[in-house]
């Protein structure tokens, strides 16, 4: 198997599933336990909180693990949004149904959301958010530091500076971000940023929210006082340990990684743009080094993932977490795309451990596909 669908989830790197197996099998102690086993446990999650602390330039104090982004996301809107009933909040056009989802759901509960648009390059507006911040009483602005769909990458910075001169408070989902750019947690402004270890080589099922030392969330979950009383509930100590070590290798291997995606995503853009109807979206855009998005005008997205599904080689039609719906992608969408080209939306994520050769090969089965299809 081709596997092109790195911003859906990694493959685990064999030295974190090595860190991992012992926390399965022997020191399967509670690490709220005050006997040996207990302790053990206690220090390993405090050991990955600092490595997961690094990765963003953050405290180990500032490290709230969770079950993974969509919870982080859950606990940065709603841990501040419910200790201001009525309130207003903003995020973007762009996000993760985690965070949209969300949003949408405060709203139906008495919260007052907007949507911040998107320029047609997939660009979060400055313009408009500082228009937004000028006429409302806003308590959290949430924007995302790359795109999972086009890799677009965000002015998280400029953003948050806005929110600052208006008092409001800025989380940044960065799961995407992690791990292909480098991230600052007290340099970007933000005051909350969201990050999940199966994007970055580490296991499925936990993931972060990084919150500023000086502020006061309400917990999503009661019990055991966990994680400074804002996730209670016994530790994934295994998870956590995963996490804290992808954290550690992808921070020591980000530049050369990155280099690599990098070389790899001008090839496939270079054999993309020979193939005619093909239109790459954002392509002149900063972006993720390995994530491309391309259309295809009269191809339905999810009959050429599966068409290439049989080509033996996986790529996705969207955000996975979104996927296997009829409608097109709300970020293409938010930019202004055409619905039957945001209808063909086929979206490639590279990883470590493609090659050259893949990419070629993908090339090659994509053109047999199309020519099938009778559009090239």
């Amino acid at each position: 198997m081709i596997y092109f669908d790195h911003n859906a989830t990694t493959p685990m790197d064999d030295r974190v599933v090595e860190v991992m197996a012992p926390f399965l099998a022997k020191y399967y102690g509670n690490p709220s336990s005050l006997y040996r086993w207990g302790r053990i446990a206690r220090d390993a999650i405090e050991q990955a909180r600092a490595q997961v602390a690094s990765l963003v330039n953050a405290t180990p104090n500032q490290v709230i693990f969770t079950s993974g982004g969509t919870e982080a996301n859950n606990l940065a809107l709603q841990g501040w949004m419910r200790k201001f009933p009525g309130g207003k909040l903003a995020v973007s056009a762009i996000e993760h149904s985690s965070v949209l989802e969300t949003a949408q759901g405060l709203q139906q509960q008495g919260w007052q959301t907007s949507f911040i648009p998107v320029q047609a390059s997939g660009v979060i507006s400055a313009d408009a958010l500082d228009e937004l911040l000028d006429d409302s009483d806003i308590q959290l602005v949430s924007c995302m530091a790359a795109n999972n769909e086009t890799g677009v990458v965000q002015p998280v910075a400029e953003l948050a500076q806005i929110a600052r001169q208006h008092n409001t408070l800025f989380h940044s989902d960065a799961v995407q971000a992690a791990g292909k750019l480098p991230l600052d947690f007290p340099g970007m402004g933000v005051q909350m940023m969201t990050l999940s270890a199966h994007k970055i080589y580490g296991p499925k099922g936990v993931g972060a929210l990084i919150v500023d030392k000086n502020l006061e969330l309400m917990p999503l979950l009661y019990g055991g006082g966990q994680e400074r009383r804002l996730r209670g509930g016994t530790e994934n100590v295994a998870g956590i340990i995963g996490f804290g070590k992808a954290a550690e290798l992808v921070l020591q291997e980000r530049e050369s990684q990155a280099k690599h995606l990098l070389s790899l995503r001008q090839q496939l853009e270079a054999g993309l743009m020979t193939i005619p109807g093909v239109e790459i979206f954002a392509q002149q855009i900063p972006r993720l080094p390995n994530t491309i998005q391309f259309g295809v005008n009269g191809v339905d997205g999810e009959m050429l993932v599966m068409s290439l599904d049989r080509e033996n080689i996986a790529v996705s039609s969207g955000s996975a977490c979104a996927s296997g719906g009829s409608e097109p992608s709300h970020v293409l969408v938010a930019m202004g795309v055409e619905e039957n080209l945001a209808r063909s939306a086929v979206r490639i994520s590279l990883g470590k451990d493609n090659t050259a050769n893949e990419v070629e090969r993908f090339l090659l089965s994509l053109q047999s596909i199309l020519q099938s299809f009778g559009v090239i």
